[in-house]
């Protein structure tokens, strides 16, 4: 019923975060329909994309130069790094615009179920990025889920002996929650957490 093209098409946009078959379907019809607004612009501007962005190799970041954009800026704090798992957790402290210091990207969590160790994650890197003398914090910026906490952990006791402080984000009520509809790890973490008025 279907030509091969837009088959190709609509599997490659369902393998897309948060885009199903039923989605994906849609996006291609709706790409077919606007060709000539859309979709040559979007083939162009992914092609483009692709052959100029690089992965960071200080910090892990994407970007279309090496060192990226953050790691090059002179302004920034070289004395606190921000650990975190995926390039999306940077991007959105960055949005934030509360932390002017060096980030660390891990690649990921430690999973034994998937098989992820120690080598397949940026932590040797990030002991070596530790032990630099202008370092003297690490925050470790990661999910609160039980691979983010095992990793957190491992980190923890790798940076032993490093002469850095050692913080994490804190965890708890979200600003606007309200206390009946949160989960009960979620006030778990706000009551253990609590500080003085």
């Amino acid at each position: 019923m279907i030509g091969p093209e837009i088959e190709n098409l609509i599997r490659l946009l369902a393998k897309l975060p948060g885009l199903g078959p039923r989605s994906a379907r849609r996006a291609t019809l709706y790409l077919l329909n606007h060709r000539e607004a859309l979709m040559g612009p979007l083939a162009d501007a992914l092609a483009e994309t692709a052959a100029a962005i690089t992965t960071c190799s200080v910090c892990g970041n994407l970007d279309a130069t090496d060192p990226c954009t953050i790691c090059a800026d002179t302004a920034r704090d070289n004395t606190a790094l921000c650990v975190v798992e995926q390039v999306a957790d940077l991007w959105a402290l960055e949005r934030t615009k509360a932390f002017r210091g060096r980030y660390h990207v891990l690649g990921g969590t430690l999973s034994a179920l998937d098989g992820v160790g120690p080598d397949d994650l940026s932590i040797p890197d990030l002991i070596n990025r530790a032990r630099r003398p202008e370092v003297t914090e690490i925050i470790l910026a990661l999910n609160a889920t039980v691979e983010g906490q095992t990793t957190a952990h491992y980190i923890t006791d790798r940076l032993e002996g490093c002469g850095v402080a050692i913080s994490r984000l804190a965890h708890g009520v979200p600003v606007g929650g309200e206390l009946d509809y949160l989960d009960d790890g979620t006030l778990m973490a706000a009551l253990k957490s609590r500080r003085p008025l």
